[in-house]
């Protein structure tokens, strides 16, 4: 992961964020592959995604298609 630690990869926050650092960042690692790591562990691990995987599912989000949290069998942290 020393590779998506270095200075040369440029972390990407949401303009929705409020600056808590409760939110995750994203970098583009070359075509094919993005990264995406929680903002409070900047130096822990990140999950590589291929930019159509992410998209989708940011999509999804948004459109409200992933469920509802609060619906009976969701299981919240």
């Amino acid at each position: 992961m020393s590779d998506l630690s270095a200075k040369s990869v440029v972390w990407l926050r949401s303009s929705y964020s409020v600056g808590m650092n409760n939110c995750v960042e994203t970098a583009r690692l070359g075509p094919g592959r993005l990264a995406v790591r929680d903002s409070k562990n900047t130096a822990g691990p990140a999950l590589l995604f291929p930019p159509s995987a992410w998209a989708s599912f940011v999509g999804d989000l948004c459109d409200g298609d992933l469920g509802d949290p609060g619906a009976q069998g969701a299981s919240r942290p």
